[in-house]
């Protein structure tokens, strides 16, 4: 993404993998206003089965609220489903906005991929 000005912007990149019918989603890059959609919609399940979701935060260097409400939203969306939601391996900037927001209390939090799936 470029902004008006020609200028390079930061943006959001989600590469897709599946680990024993989990879903690990890799983030890379920053999470805000302008990436929330993006993000909502690579979180978002219409299969019929469970689904099972691990984001990979450890690429991701910035969070704002929109990332907040993406991932709560993600959660109850999952949850009604009967699913699970899980995130592995934020950086410390992004947890401590999780943990400020309590959001770590609903979503587990992993250091690793592994011990997300594994959990």
């Amino acid at each position: 993404m470029t902004d008006p000005h020609g200028a390079a912007r930061p943006g959001l990149s989600i590469d897709h993998t599946t680990v024993d019918d989990v879903r690990v989603l890799a983030l890379r890059g920053e999470i805000d206003q302008d990436v929330k959609d993006i993000l909502s919609e690579a979180l978002s399940c219409d299969s019929t089965v469970p689904p099972r979701i691990v984001v990979d935060l450890s690429g991701v260097t910035f969070m704002d609220s929109s990332g907040i409400n993406v991932f709560v939203a993600a959660y109850q969306q999952v949850s009604a489903a009967q699913g699970w939601l899980r995130i592995a391996g934020a950086q410390d900037s992004v947890l401590r906005v999780l943990q400020l927001v309590g959001v770590d209390t609903v979503i587990p939090c992993h250091p690793t991929i592994e011990q997300a799936l594994n959990a």
